[in-house]
Parts: structure tokens; C-alpha cells; sequence
């Protein structure tokens, strides 16, 4: 066995012998957060294992990074990152076994044979495109993408070293004054809003690395770092010697506004659509085995899907202009440009998506300015209106609304409830949040979750106060306090659930009030439930409630008239179940959680009360942190990433590029939700293309990741659609024309 351990100054206990069941044969490398040593699986696979540096393992800091770092890359665990065999985040020196993956850095690469040819940065972009793909699908932002960490197998590239970076659905924020990644290769947002950070920095990065392939240097270079970070947020990038043919692609994804940069999903459709015949290099001439930097794996070699929707190349972040104070200049409108000439290749069928990429010319603000198509009708114009007037420098809050009674009701942090006019959003009334008073952040002041009309007054949440308060919804009645209740002993929470007010105490019990009176109606247990919390759907006469087994391996639901509390059905199911809601026929749909990853829905199970019978829906591919609507006999779900499918009557799958959307709504034959920045979006349930897409809306600060974000309100009658946006604005849309957003 090769020695263990290197002359010099290094201190025994930096080379331990095992890891965990793993014994460590020779050392690959060091980084700033262990050594990365070659070791064998008791079948035969060759593995890289990292173990942390002893001088870190007592620190309960650093634990608590190296445990993201092992979730993340077992998150992302697939074929263009290095799949994690085993981990201990918990030994006295914590460690992680990844698959061993011969080939040289990007970094080592260019080093010892220069930059590559342009096929072969083409190549690597596409490779790269894609694993950014994968990785943000996942709900996972690298933060630190650079040459260092990315293998060049025999296979395509390979990501690795997730030591920096997060879930996208994680509460953990960059602590302030500190920078974490690689300045040449951070994005402006990290150096200016590192708690605000999001996948437009990965595809940052990506640019970056492409320069440094492309030309051995990056494209902002200097040996001091502070002037790094300054070229990085306020110059422009030198592509000097950067194939003339992906110019506009770098340049695109280096753009300072995170908006403006294309997605990786938007990358590989314009990598493969503006491809020239000889864009097939052979690989890199050193791609043959040698010692990585951080741990690596093989994989098997990823399949490159054909795209055949123009949906799959909608940006994320559409780049029509949106500051009028920063004008686009020649860079951007070259890159649109060349998507445009990309989408025409792909042949017919293409011209809403070069409508979605062109300029929208010099107009003053082109979110207030309404398509030909609807521009005109009398009765209705699309609007946007805000409720809080941030003070300058304050981050946006987002509005979460709903419909009824004749009106738009919106609710937000600093806003209890306001009632706004549908064709005109018009204010009518607006009450403030009294749990804000004498706060000087409006943070958490109110839950995510709309406004509820219910027998005939309009309910709202306080979480500041605990509190939930029903007022009068009228136009006159502005708003007044109908009733009031303390609710922060309800352990299970309290929902309104058709005409009654369920609340749940901590020992299980549920009471019903009715929400016109107030008047209670019942106050009872449920047999299998500890903390029951019920749901109801479309008219509200039924409610269900789903909860997980004592023994995790099932699922008690019972389905009650919420009325009268009597138990229509109850029964046990099998496996970990969330209630997805009722079909036409009377079956009820649930989604089928991994019992091992709670964020990833595996299928859907279809329940017939009448009969007993259960039908298991397999989905084309699992899907994490995914959303689930029903319509008829079908369910729809988004995932992160923007990954939707259809189970049931209707079968389909689609890439919506989106990295993070709201729960989905139907209405007739199409599907709203809105996206992290401030787009709504519609597909046609009948076949899962996307009809429509509005602009962002991410003007000013806003406050990066939010735990939830609103789910669109559509009025069927009037053919509008409402929807709130990071931005702090309510906007409408005319449903009837997607295509004309």
C-alpha cells in the first residue's frame, strides 16, 4: 500500500488509516477542508474519500458545513457530478466516499496544454449547461464553480466540491461581512448581495470558466482580489481571444443583472440549435487518469435529450428590458440576436419564443405596456398596483391574494388584508398589520397564505400576533374587524375549510366554528390522528386529513363533513402521503413521498373510498419538492427546477424552465403558477406547452429566497388571472391570451 503520508510539517493525525469501513490506500489531495484519499469499496469501486482536517473537526461550525456539503452532493448525486457512495458527517473526523473519476481538472487542463479549441469549449459548455441543469433541478446553487472543480472524465465534465454550496429551499443565509467562493469567478450578487444568491450566479461562474478555457485567464483578472471583486461588479468582462462563435453566449451569461443571464435549460437548446457541422472535438488529449483536486467519481456517460418544444428554451429570466435608467447596450442586444437566429434553425413553430426574446423597443416602462392583442378591448386592461411603499433601501415582501365577493383580496407583511377593484386594481380599502406597529421589519409579520372568504366575511392570518381576524370584505364596510381570536394555542393551526373554522389543540382535538356566527358546531377526536389538519377542496364539503403512522410505513386518511364533524371514510394506506385532492369520480389523489428524501415525490396514488381499491401512477422520473394540483381524473405536479408532469387521464412531462415556481392552479384546459422572479406562466394541460409567460418582476431589492411563493388566483368568469411578485406588486393578465403576455 502507497505510503499515507508526505514529508513535511503535517501532523500525524491528518492521515488516519480508515474511513469509517474504507481503507485509505493513497492521498490524492488537500483542500481547504480535508484530504481527499484513494480507497476501495468492499465490491470493487474505486473511490475518492474526503476526510476533514482534524484542526476542523471539533469545530461545530464547520460540522455543520461539512453536513450540508454531504447533503448537497448526495442531492445532486447523478452523471455529471461525482455520485456519493457513503458518508459520515457525524464521525470524530468527519468524511465522504465518492465515486473516483479519472481525469484532470479544467484547471490542470489548460495548464499543461493551454486553452482549448473552440469545439472543445463548445463541448465543455454544453457539458456544463447541462449539469447546471441537473443541479439546480435538484434545488441545489454551487456558489462556486471555477476550473478547480471541474473534472474533465472521459465521459464529459464532472462538478464536483459542493463545500460552499445550499439548497435553494434552505433557510441558511451567508453570514454577513462574509464572502464565500472564488473571486475571479463570483458573480456581482455575491460580493453585493451574497443572502440573495441564486442559480444566475452558477450560470455567472460558467461564463467565467468558459473564458478561462477559452483563453487560459478570466475574464476579470488581477493579482489583488478587492480589485477583482470591483471589475466584477462594475466593468465590463475581456473576452479577448474567446472564439468569435460563443462570444454572445458568454457574454450573456456574464451579464451584471442575474435576470439578464440565460438559463441553463435556455444554454444547451442555443448550443445545440447554433452549432456549427465540425462542433464534434475528440477530447482532451490528457483526459486519461490522474490525481484530482477534491473528490471525483465516473458515471455513466449522460444522455443528451433531443429538445423538440420551444417551451424547453424560454429563459428563466426573459430579457426584454425592464430599467429604463440602464439602457441595454450593444452586448445584450447582440446575445438576443443570436438567440433569435438559434430558435429560427430549430424551423417552424418558433415564433412566439423569438417574440419572447426580441427587444421591446425604447418605451418608457415596458411591464405597464399591454400587447396588440388585448391592448384595446374596453373591458378590461392589464395593471399592477403596490401596497407598501417601501422606504428606500427596504427589501419588497411578496403579496399573496385571492378572488371572491366581487373583488381581489391581498394580504402581505405590513398589509392585514385590502380590497382591490379586479378590472382597475384600484385599492378600495387597505388595513395595516397591528403586529407590525412599533417593528422596525415587517419580516414574518404575516404568513404566506392568502386572504379566505368565508360565510360571507374575509378571514386573515396575523403570525405576528397569533391572531385570526374576520373582516368585512364589502366595499363599504372597509375592511372592518368582525371578529377576532387568538389561535397561538392551536397547535395543529387553524384553516378555514368551506362555511367552518377548524381549529386543532395540541392534544388532537378539533373544533369547528361556523364562519358566519362564530358559533361553535362540534368539538371532537379522530381515531389515528395525534394533530389532524384538514383540507378541503372546490366546494368544501368534504375535508381530509393525511397523517403519517407512528411507524412510518403508512398513512392514516379520513375524509370528514366538516359541518357536522362525522367521519365519511377513514382508512390506513400504505407508504408516506400528502393529499393532493378529490377527482371527478369521488377517488382521491395523494403523492407518494421517498421515505429516505422528504422533498422528493416518487408517484401518485389514486384511493377509491367506495370500492377500496388503490392504483400506484408511476411518474416519468421522481420529483423533488414538488407541488400537486387535480382537474377531473388529473394530477399535475411541479417540481423544483420547473420539472411538470401530468398522471392520470392525461399523461405528459415537460421542462418549464423555472428554478423555483409556486403550487399550480387549473382552470378549464390550462395551468397557472408563478416563478421566483415575479412570471406568471401558462400551459396547456392538454399537452403540457407552455402558452404564455409575463416579464420578471424583480425591480429593487427584494428579499432573495422565499419559503413560499403565491399561488396565481384566477377569476373563470371574467377571464383574469392575479397573481403577487417579488417585486411587492399585484398584477392581472387577461387568461384568455397567454400567447399575448
Amino acid at each position: 500500500m502507497p505510503a499515507l503520508r508526505d514529508s513535511g510539517a503535517e501532523s500525524e493525525a491528518e492521515h488516519p488509516e480508515y474511513a469509517g469501513q474504507y481503507r485509505l490506500e493513497a492521498r490524492l489531495g488537500s483542500g481547504g477542508m480535508g484530504v481527499v484519499h484513494l480507497a476501495r469499496s468492499s465490491s470493487g469501486l474505486t473511490l475518492a474519500v474526503k476526510v476533514v482536517h482534524a484542526e476542523f473537526a471539533q469545530d461545530p461550525e464547520f460540522r455543520g458545513r461539512f453536513r450540508q456539503e454531504v447533503a448537497a452532493a448526495r442531492r445532486v448525486s447523478g452523471a455529471f457530478t461525482a455520485p456519493v457512495v457513503d458518508a459520515d458527517p457525524e464521525a470524530e473526523r468527519p468524511w465522504m466516499a465518492t465515486l473516483h473519476i479519472p481525469g484532470p481538472t479544467l484547471s490542470d487542463h489548460v495548464k499543461r496544454n493551454g486553452p482549448m479549441v473552440p469545439g472543445e469549449v463548445r463541448q465543455l459548455a454544453s457539458g456544463l449547461a447541462e449539469a447546471l441543469r441537473d443541479i439546480h433541478r435538484a434545488g441545489v446553487v454551487h456558489r462556486d464553480l471555477k476550473p478547480g472543480n471541474v473534472l474533465l472524465a472521459a465521459d464529459g465534465p464532472k462538478v464536483i466540491d459542493f463545500g460552499i454550496s445550499r439548497p435553494s429551499d434552505s433557510e441558511m443565509r451567508t453570514e454577513t461581512g462574509k464572502l464565500i467562493g472564488t473571486p475571479p469567478f463570483m458573480a456581482p450578487e455575491q460580493f453585493q448581495r451574497p443572502r440573495e444568491v441564486g442559480p444566475a450566479a452558477d450560470v455567472f461562474a460558467l461564463g467565467s470558466v468558459l473564458v478561462h478555457a477559452a483563453t487560459g485567464r478570466g475574464p476579470f483578472d488581477s493579482e489583488s482580489p478587492y480589485l477583482v471583486a470591483y471589475q466584477v461588479v462594475h466593468d465590463e468582462a475581456d473576452l479577448a481571444g474567446v472564439p468569435e462563435e460563443l462570444a454572445p453566449l458568454i457574454e450573456s451569461c456574464l451579464a451584471k443583472d442575474p435576470a439578464d443571464r440565460p438559463t441553463p435549460d435556455a444554454l444547451m437548446e442555443l448550443l445545440r440549435t447554433h452549432a456549427p457541422a465540425d462542433a464534434n472535438p475528440a477530447a482532451p488529449a490528457d483526459a486519461s487518469p490522474a490525481a484530482p483536486a477534491e473528490p471525483a467519481g465516473a458515471g455513466p456517460a449522460p444522455a443528451r435529450p433531443e429538445t423538440t418544444h420551444l417551451r424547453a428554451a424560454a429563459p428563466e429570466h426573459p430579457t426584454g428590458p425592464r430599467r429604463p435608467a440602464r439602457p441595454r447596450g450593444a452586448r445584450t442586444r447582440r446575445w438576443l440576436l443570436w438567440a433569435a437566429l438559434a430558435l429560427v434553425v430549430t424551423g417552424a413553430g418558433t415564433f412566439t419564443g423569438i417574440r419572447a426574446l426580441a427587444p421591446a423597443g425604447d418605451s418608457p416602462d415596458p411591464e405597464l405596456q399591454t400587447r396588440p392583442s388585448y391592448a384595446d378591448r374596453a373591458d378590461f386592461r392589464p395593471w399592477h398596483t403596490t401596497l407598501v411603499k417601501r422606504p428606500r433601501g427596504h427589501a419588497a415582501e411578496l403579496p399573496f391574494c385571492t378572488t371572491g365577493a366581487g373583488a381581489v383580496f391581498c394580504g402581505q407583511p405590513g398589509v392585514l388584508a385590502a380590497r382591490l377593484a379586479p378590472g382597475t386594481g384600484r385599492v378600495a380599502w387597505q388595513r395595516e398589520d397591528d403586529a407590525t406597529t412599533g417593528r422596525t421589519s415587517l419580516k414574518n409579520a404575516a404568513s404566506p397564505t392568502p386572504p379566505a372568504l368565508s360565510g360571507g366575511l374575509l378571514y386573515v392570518f396575523s403570525a405576528g400576533a397569533g391572531r385570526l381576524t374576520a373582516l368585512d370584505p364589502s366595499a363599504d364596510g372597509k375592511g372592518a374587524t368582525r371578529w377576532t381570536k387568538d389561535v397561538s394555542g392551536y397547535e395543529g393551526g387553524a384553516r378555514i375549510v368551506g362555511d367552518q373554522v377548524l381549529l386543532t389543540a395540541a392534544d388532537g382535538t378539533v373544533t369547528a366554528l361556523d364562519s358566519a356566527t362564530h358559533r361553535q358546531l362540534w368539538h371532537r377526536r379522530f381515531t389515528g390522528h395525534a394533530l389532524p389538519a384538514f383540507t378541503a377542496f372546490g366546494d368544501g364539503r368534504t375535508a381530509y386529513a393525511a397523517e403519517n403512522t407512528p411507524d412510518g410505513t403508512g398513512t392514516q386518511v379520513t375524509a370528514i363533513d366538516p359541518a357536522h364533524g362525522r367521519v365519511r371514510w377513514s382508512h390506513r394506506l400504505p407508504g408516506l402521503l400528502t393529499v393532493a385532492g378529490p377527482g371527478t369520480s369521488g377517488a382521491l389523489y395523494l403523492t407518494v413521498t421517498d421515505p429516505t428524501l422528504s422533498y422528493r415525490t416518487t408517484a401518485v396514488l389514486r384511493y377509491d373510498p367506495a370500492t377500496g381499491h388503490t392504483r400506484r401512477l408511476k411518474l416519468t422520473a421522481p420529483l423533488d419538492g414538488a407541488s400537486a394540483v387535480v382537474r377531473g381524473e388529473s394530477v399535475y405536479l411541479l417540481a423544483e427546477g420547473g420539472a411538470l408532469q401530468a398522471v392520470g387521464a392525461r399523461t405528459w412531462d415537460t421542462e418549464t424552465s423555472v428554478s423555483r415556481g409556486s403550487a399550480p392552479v387549473v382552470s378549464g384546459d390550462r395551468l397557472y403558477f408563478t416563478a421566483a422572479d415575479g412570471r406568471l406562466l401558462a400551459v396547456d394541460t392538454r399537452s403540457g406547452d407552455l402558452l404564455g409567460q409575463t416579464p420578471p418582476r424583480l425591480h429593487g431589492r427584494h428579499n432573495g429566497f422565499v419559503e413560499k411563493l403565491p399561488t396565481p388566483s384566477v377569476d373563470a368568469r371574467h377571464a383574469r388571472v392575479y397573481a403577487g411578485a417579488p417585486d411587492g406588486s399585484v398584477f392581472s393578465a387577461p387568461s384568455g391570451d397567454p400567447a399575448g403576455w
